[in-house]
């Protein structure tokens, strides 16, 4: 399947540059798969599309400030967006402004001195020790905004509160679980007071889940692996859940990519480690049985997880109804729930 099926025009200033103004008050599109019909409502209004015995699976990564600012001896300025640990003081990252040579070039932030060089698998900056590079990331680091998100350089304080869910726990994603933003702790509890059992997965975003698809086709391309896991309490649970026939809610494609990596096995897979799986259309689901996501960019692996879901066609309508109705796309845009 060509992955320029799946682009599309999106006008700038629908890009959401801003969360909206409290979280359950975005808009929210529900997009019935059997009748097609969708609706267009606020999302608060979620309370209506679950039902007693639902189970709601939310992703509780926490994104930490993975976005430092560094400088050359030469005085310029490099962004370096941290990516995962490598162990004393080394820091897998991306960036720009490295050249090829593979030896390392010194920089500082603030008071700090640290190096970026490349190994076989790309750049690396390193710190004296772990404690060091946890104090750079206290001390400087930013929250890791999209770059589709323009501020003129700035970030709002706000960012620290908004680019997070409010039941983040686990810190590791260098990019948030953005559906599951329109969550407030009130309409979690109304959620709960409705009979809907909440389950917690964790899988750390990283590059697999932002990574644009520049191959050809989708099956030529490959997802770079993001750590998951789902305790041994909460598998039997979703396990006996589905064996009862009680219908899976999936908050976030990064919930859906944990559930389906461990009920492939049917629910017996390791319930920890790191997963690979890339979702796109012909995708045979075994796990989830509803969506909650938001709006995603063109040839973004989740776009293919949520055609994979609702039909690529029912996709592209979806989409063309949000548009023509204004909605706000991308992180901090609205949501779609998808039955």
């Amino acid at each position: 399947m060509r992955a320029d099926a799946f682009d599309y025009d999106l006008p700038r200033e629908m890009i959401a540059q801003h969360p909206s103004g409290e979280r359950s008050r975005s808009r929210l599109l529900a997009c019935d798969r059997a009748t097609g019909k969708i609706e267009h409502r606020r999302f608060s209004d979620i309370t209506g599309y679950l039902r007693k015995g639902d189970v709601l699976v939310l992703n509780d990564s926490k994104v930490f400030p993975a976005r430092l600012k560094v400088r050359k001896e030469t005085g310029g300025l490099i962004d370096v967006l941290l990516v995962q640990p490598l162990g004393n003081g080394a820091w897998e990252c991306l960036a720009r402004g490295i050249g090829r040579g593979r030896s390392a070039i010194p920089v500082t932030i603030g008071e700090h001195s640290a190096s970026i060089g490349r190994d076989n698998d790309g750049l690396v900056i390193s710190f004296a020790s772990d404690g060091e590079a946890e104090e750079v990331i206290r001390t400087f680091g930013r929250m890791p905004l999209p770059p589709y998100i323009k501020r003129n350089g700035e970030d709002a304080p706000e960012d620290f509160d908004r680019y997070q869910t409010v039941y983040a726990k686990k810190r590791g994603s260098i990019a948030a679980p953005t559906a599951g933003f329109h969550f407030s702790e009130e309409l979690l509890d109304a959620i709960r007071s409705m009979g809907v059992d909440i389950v917690t997965v964790t899988l750390h975003v990283g590059i697999g889940t932002f990574s644009l698809i520049h191959a050809e086709t989708l099956e030529e391309h490959r997802m770079h692996g993001e750590q998951y896991v789902l305790d041994d309490e909460s598998r039997m649970f979703l396990k006996e859940a589905r064996s009862m026939g009680r219908r899976i809610v999936a908050c976030g494609t990064s919930s859906v990519r944990t559930l389906e990596t461990v009920f492939q096995a049917n629910g017996n897979a390791l319930p920890a480690g790191k997963t690979e799986l890339f979702i796109y259309p012909g995708y045979a689901f075994r796990a989830v049985d509803a969506l909650i996501t938001n709006f995603h960019l063109p040839r973004s692996t989740p776009l293919m997880l949520v055609a994979a879901f609702m039909g690529a066609d029912a996709l592209r309508k979806a989409y063309e109804d949000a548009i023509t109705g204004g909605y706000r796309f991308y992180s901090y845009g609205d949501a779609m729930f998808i039955s």
